[in-house]
């Protein structure tokens, strides 16, 4: 079991040392889990493995950050499609005259026509892209410099630079 650490251990400082600063792997990892919170399942690692190639990210420390998200990413779709629902349901003072949309009762989802059920689940998708947005560029800009100082103190990267 130590030696299955060792080398766990060798190969994740090998890896961390590839020249990578600790301020680019810092952003690497933020954006790796910010994408990985989309609160649209099999989104997030396309999106993720574009985002490395488009900026010459670390392919490996992208995904994992993505994969680390995924029990978060399924936790947050509730919260985004309530809160997109109510940045949606802010609406100009002309539009005061209409009545609300009236929330569709999980039961009566079955006995929708199905291509009004799609056409729900894309609005309520639509939704919580909205509210993802909205709180994932905040907390990237965060996270970013609270992950660059803690990937400072790490020997391996100390030498990379900036």
């Amino acid at each position: 079991m130590d030696r299955l650490q060792a080398n766990a251990k060798r190969n994740v400082t090998q890896w961390l040392s590839q020249g990578i600063s600790p301020r680019r792997l810092a952003l690497t990892l933020a954006l790796g889990f910010a994408v990985g919170c989309i609160p649209v399942v099999g989104i997030p690692t396309l999106l993720c493995a574009a985002l490395a190639l488009t900026l010459r990210l670390n392919f490996p420390a992208i995904q994992a950050a993505n994969y680390a998200a995924m029990p978060l990413q399924l936790v947050l779709i509730v919260p985004f499609v309530r809160l997109g629902g109510w940045l949606v349901a802010a609406r100009p003072a002309h539009a005061a005259a209409q009545p609300p949309m009236q929330p569709i009762v999980t039961h009566s989802l079955l006995h929708l026509p199905v291509i009004h059920a799609v056409v729900w689940a894309e609005g309520l998708a639509g939704q919580a892209l909205l509210a993802w947005l909205l709180v994932a560029a905040p907390a990237v800009a965060l996270m970013t410099p609270a992950l660059t100082r803690m990937l400072r103190r790490i020997p391996a990267l100390g030498a990379a630079g900036d």
